[in-house]
């Protein structure tokens, strides 16, 4: 797992947002279409793809997807 592929799966869940739109320091929660769906689809999808389970608090706790793929390598 690397941090561009931990990029692409989260652009996934998103709609019509470009991976090339998005860096590490890209605070997830500002990207449009942001929603509490999409928080849920993210949790489920790493959970899925990387056997990681990580709450809606620990979420709650990174702003850009770097610290959320810190906080995924961290309990992986």
């Amino acid at each position: 797992m690397d941090i561009n592929a931990f990029m692409a799966l989260i652009a996934e869940q998103y709609d019509d947002v470009e991976l090339a739109t998005l860096t590490p320091q890209t605070e997830f929660r500002k990207v449009e279409g942001w929603t509490s769906l999409v928080a849920l689809m993210i949790i489920t999808t790493i959970d899925e793809e990387y056997g990681v389970v990580i709450t809606g608090d620990e979420m709650k706790t990174t702003t850009t997807l770097q610290e959320l793929y810190n906080l995924v390598v961290a309990k992986r």
